[in-house]
């Protein structure tokens, strides 16, 4: 993806920033205050045990859920429709239009405002990206978990987001899956796309991770270089998670 596509199209995103983010639900507080600013390159990874409220920031980064109390900001503003195309989202459980794997691409593309007669285009390069171009005629539903996964992930980077926000994307997929997943997530980050992932993997998140926040109980600690996330962890819940042992 030359850097002259990944100008955004339809207003700025960058920086987007959570600020003192506040979430309490039937009288529990899941997002405790937690405070994430997306905006340099590369891939961000979120790391945390369960519950610790990582699938539901992503969704307040991404302005799908309101905080109670704290402020998330794209580019200086408030999260609003004519943006979302430059903020990407991949859940783990990926949903498939009932039509053919390309079909499911040109209606992002449709939804992004792209023009029609660039739509084509577009998708088939995004199924090349993901190795699914013989498939682009298959009905997406019908497609393996590992493919649907990758073809989940090609569709958000179609209309070329400024920033992807992935939730677990490679869970429960086989190494074969998993590998193609992280090659095309590596190469959008290489090509400026910036790339927030939640996993539980630190494997996955010391391949490909160059800053790793952790989160846990609703507290998120400020994102830091991997390297020292993995040898010199800030607190005794981080480094209780990095040795697999449960954090409560």
């Amino acid at each position: 993806m030359p850097d002259s596509l990944a100008t955004p199209s339809a207003g700025a995103v960058l920086p987007i920033i959570g600020d003192s983010l506040v979430v309490r639900r039937g009288g529990r507080l899941l997002v405790d205050h937690a405070s994430l600013t997306m905006d340099n390159a590369g891939m961000t990874v979120l790391m945390g045990p369960n519950g610790a409220g990582k699938s539901l920031l992503l969704r307040l980064l991404a302005g799908l859920v309101t905080p109670d109390s704290g402020t998330v900001t794209w580019a200086g503003s408030s999260p609003e429709r004519s943006r979302a195309s430059r903020v990407g989202l991949v859940f783990q459980r990926p949903v498939m239009l009932r039509r053919s794997a390309l079909a499911n691409i040109r209606f992002a593309l449709k939804a992004a405002g792209v023009p029609r007669a660039e739509r084509m285009e577009q998708a088939m390069d995004a199924l090349d990206s993901g190795g699914l171009s013989h498939l682009a005629e298959s009905p997406a539903r019908v497609l393996s978990g590992g493919e649907q996964q990758r073809l989940a992930l090609v569709r958000a980077l179609a209309p070329r987001p400024s920033v992807l926000l992935l939730d677990e994307p490679t869970a429960n997929l086989d190494p074969a899956s998993t590998l193609a997943i992280e090659t095309v997530m590596q190469e959008a980050a290489d090509q400026g796309t910036r790339l927030l992932l939640v996993t539980h993997d630190p494997g996955q998140a010391r391949r490909l991770g160059d800053c790793i926040a952790f989160m846990c109980a609703g507290h998120i600690e400020a994102p830091v270089p991997a390297s020292d996330f993995f040898d010199h962890p800030a607190t005794g819940e981080a480094r209780a998670f990095i040795e697999g042992r449960l954090v409560l």
